[in-house]
Formats: C-alpha cells, structure tokens, sequence
C-alpha cells in the first residue's frame, strides 16, 4: 500500500512558481529586451533607423505605422523578447504610439522567434526544409493581416 499523498500548500506552489518566473525573466526575456534598446540606440546613433524609416514607409503606412515601426517585426521574427524590447525603444523615443503598439502587438505574437525556433524545432522534428519558407511565409501574411484587422478596429 502506498502512502497518501498530501496536497501542496499555497505559499510553496506561489514560490516555486516565482522561482521558475524569475528564471525566465532573468535568463531569457531580460537579456532580449536589453539587447533590443542597445539595437535601437545603435541603429538612432549611426542614422540607420531613419534610414530603414525610409525604406520600410511605404510598406508600414498601409498599417497606419511609421517606417520605424519595421524594426519591430524584424525584432520579433528573431525573438519576440527582442520585438517587445524594441517596440519599447520606439515607444521610448517617441517614434511609435500606443495606438501602434496595439497594431504592432498581434504581429509580434504571429511570426515570433521564428528565427529562434528554427534550429530548435522545425529541424530536431525533421521537418521537410522545402516546407519550411512555406511556414515562415504564412506566419508573415497572417501577422500582415493581423495589423490590418488591429488597424480597422482601432
């Protein structure tokens, strides 16, 4: 016969669950976010943010965004710790609104990491590479189409 089983009290659930959060914030969201506003200054410093502003206009004004607000989908498609510290960068800056991070936001979510996930998923599982722009390509249009419905109600 086995012993009972006694159910975990509270307080130790809620630390265990901090600790594991703390891990996550510290080792993988915190560098992410860091490395996204040392991006952001840099691009700003030598002048490459306008310029991609420029490039990425025409593209981002159908969604109601700034040219800048590129940078944060290509953020994002590396790591979305990356997009989100990036987005605040522009936030910060006074480049993108809330109401642009309200359209940004679902996008971010749509095509996030994929960079990331790559290597770590989609090989390891033995995905067919010819598949694997096919994925990519539909996360991209259904991030489009996400910051073109968020545009509409917003």
């Amino acid at each position: 016969m086995s012993a009972p089983q006694s159910n975990p009290v509270i307080t130790d659930v809620f630390v265990e669950g901090a600790r594991k959060g703390w891990s996550i914030a510290t080792g993988s969201t915190l560098p992410n976010v860091v490395m996204a506003f040392i991006i952001i200054k840099a691009l700003e410093i030598t002048g490459a943010l306008k310029g991609l502003g420029v490039i990425f206009a025409p593209l981002m004004g159908l969604f109601g965004l700034p040219g800048e607000a590129a940078t944060v989908l290509i953020g994002g498609w590396m790591s979305m710790g990356g997009g989100i510290g990036v987005a605040i960068g522009l936030f910060d800056k006074d480049i993108i609104t809330g109401e642009h991070l309200a359209i940004l936001a679902p996008a971010i979510y749509l095509m996030g990491s994929q960079v990331q996930y790559l290597g770590r998923i989609l090989g390891v599982i033995g995905t067919r590479a010819k598949l694997i722009p096919l994925m990519i390509a539909l996360s991209v249009v259904n991030a489009f189409l996400a910051m073109l419905l968020m545009r509409i109600i917003l």
